[in-house]
């Protein structure tokens, strides 16, 4: 969605995602990862699908796919806490994204770091 209107309507509905995963859905699944963070929002311009991008960092990869998992079982469960959170006609129907670009740049930052790189002098 472009436009102020949409921008602001995907940070709202980040926000209001990530409210219920870390205290209601947890609440309600004890079982899901240490860390999980709601990188981003896309709410298409009709209202009627949005897309979610979710980050979970977990020890194994095993853990961190059954948290992915889990949060996509429960998409009906997300979308009706939305419904009393959000003052909107229709709460959009949620697809939730795995995003790995945090990952990612850990894994750069990792290699970097690995670099042995000596200070140039400037002369």
């Amino acid at each position: 969605m472009k436009g102020l209107r949409g921008e602001r309507l995907n940070s709202e509905f980040r926000k209001a995602v990530y409210e219920v995963v870390s205290r209601k859905l947890r609440d309600r699944e004890p079982s899901l990862s240490a860390i999980i963070s709601v990188t981003g929002a896309d709410v298409a311009p009709d209202l009627k699908t949005a897309k979610i991008y979710v980050s979970i960092f977990d020890v194994s990869e095993e853990n961190k796919l059954k948290s992915f998992g889990t949060i996509k079982e429960n998409a009906g469960f997300i979308r009706h806490e939305l419904s009393g959170m959000l003052r909107m006609r229709t709460v959009p129907a949620l697809t939730f994204i795995l995003d790995g670009s945090m990952e990612y740049g850990a894994r750069i930052d990792e290699i970097l770091n690995k670099l042995d790189v000596k200070p140039q002098d400037d002369d």
